[in-house]
């Protein structure tokens, strides 16, 4: 798989470390490019994010509002997390990939557990 140019140095990572180790259908590989290019430009978001000398500018109305780079990191966050979710990779432990549902069960299930083990152990 060819990585794809373009991309910053800790989306090249992404890419390493998602398409060397699994096999990927051609969908998964192109949602992992267009993860790769989101980190990217989250990166120079990022960059820019830093480089401002405040984080608060001056609204319409004169008015003290977040500085609108800030927004657009939150949404290249928030889709970066989607798209690599949505790759559908196991965890660590798991040996199957799971869907974001399964996931958030699998959470509860765990803890739930931990907490009726350890009740039955303090009792």
């Amino acid at each position: 798989m060819k990585l794809p140019s373009g991309l910053s140095a800790s989306a090249r990572r992404l890419w390493n470390d998602v398409a060397v180790p699994y096999v990927l259908t051609p969908a998964e590989l192109a949602m992992l490019e267009e993860a790769c290019h989101t980190r990217t430009e989250l990166d120079r978001l990022e960059k820019a994010v830093r480089a401002l000398p405040g984080l608060v500018v001056t609204g319409s109305m004169g008015q003290p509002r977040m500085h609108p780079l800030l927004a657009e990191v939150r949404a290249h966050r928030t889709l970066l997390a989607k798209l690599t979710g949505q790759l559908n990779l196991p965890d660590e432990d798991q040996q199957a990939g799971l869907h974001a549902g399964q996931k958030h069960a699998r959470k509860g299930a765990v803890a739930r557990w931990n907490r009726s083990d350890r009740g039955a152990a303090s009792a």
